[in-house]
């Protein structure tokens, strides 16, 4: 199984004192045995608070740790820019989810991935 991790269970577990942070870390546990990854757009969203505290490293490191591979937003190599545009343009008018989620479907589509997260919409949508 593969798991597509969306910012805010990554964000969740990173920070002990996140309100989210137990669910955060018992989902993951859950899914131990699952293949895990972050976009790389995804990931960009996760560190934007730890880069302003200069605390990247740290992230980056539980990244390593956690062994969630960090990919592309084109999967498969035939897939162009534009191609990937006009997917995710499709996907927003579609379910009308923000960009960042619709980056995180994309990729679970991408994967025949699960998406963990704890926003209900994208929930939704990843099941529909």
């Amino acid at each position: 199984m593969i798991g597509v991790l969306d910012a805010n269970v990554l964000i969740a577990y990173l920070d002990g004192g996140d309100n989210l942070h137990e669910r955060a870390v018992s989902l993951l546990r859950d899914h131990a045995d699952s293949d895990l990854v972050i976009g790389e757009l995804t990931l960009a969203e996760v560190l934007v608070g730890p880069v302003t505290r200069g605390t990247e490293q740290a992230v980056l490191a539980a990244v390593r740790e956690l062994a969630i591979e960090v990919v592309p937003l084109r999967h498969a190599a035939e897939l162009t820019s534009i191609a990937t545009a006009l997917a995710l343009a499709r996907l927003r008018s579609e379910t009308g989810l923000k960009m960042p989620d619709c980056c995180v479907l994309l990729t679970a589509r991408q994967r025949q991935a699960d998406v963990l997260t704890f926003d209900k919409k994208l929930a939704r949508a990843a099941v529909g």
